[in-house]
């Protein structure tokens, strides 16, 4: 039941999350133009971001990478809740995920499909790893000591989408 529970709710955010812009597309189109890469690096500089570019030799493009920090969550040392205290601390757990999600903090989770110590991962897009560290350290399901966080930069190409 717990696993079902999990699944439910990490589709939920998923589904949520890749949700398509609304409007026509001739409404869409009148968005607000895509920025300049200079603009964006100087944005994200200012924010306080690790960054740097490189041209792609095939395409010509120049491609903008930024420092993220990948949260791995793993199985902590206290999984002693019964079904129902563990129930609740995974729907706390989710809520305190979508609340990252929301709050432009945190790009992307999801579990493990296995059952090992690693149980899944959260990709947070703050400038420094003190930051994602005390994010992912606010989760309930952390603070009783169920899950344990371990975080570390990675990088990645930006506004590059998931396949």
């Amino acid at each position: 039941m717990e696993k079902q529970v999990v699944l439910a709710g990490l589709i939920l955010i998923m589904l949520w999350g890749c949700k398509q812009p609304q409007g026509t597309p001739e409404h869409r189109q009148t968005e607000e133009p895509k920025k300049a890469i200079a603009e964006v690096k100087q944005e994200l500089i200012d924010q306080g971001y690790q960054i740097f570019d490189y041209v792609d030799e095939k395409t010509k493009d120049t491609v903008l990478m930024q420092q993220y920090f990948i949260a791995f969550l793993k199985r902590g040392p206290e999984r002693s809740q019964d079904k129902a205290a563990a129930d609740s601390l995974q729907a706390l757990h989710l809520a305190h995920l979508g609340r990252m999600y929301e709050a432009g903090y945190a790009d992307i989770s999801g579990p493990f499909g296995d059952d090992g110590d690693i149980r899944g991962i959260t990709i947070y897009n703050v400038p420094t790893l003190q930051m994602a560290d005390s994010l992912a350290n606010l989760d309930p399901a952390v603070q009783v000591g169920r899950l344990e966080i371990e975080v570390h930069p990675w990088w990645a190409a930006k506004g590059f989408p998931l396949r």
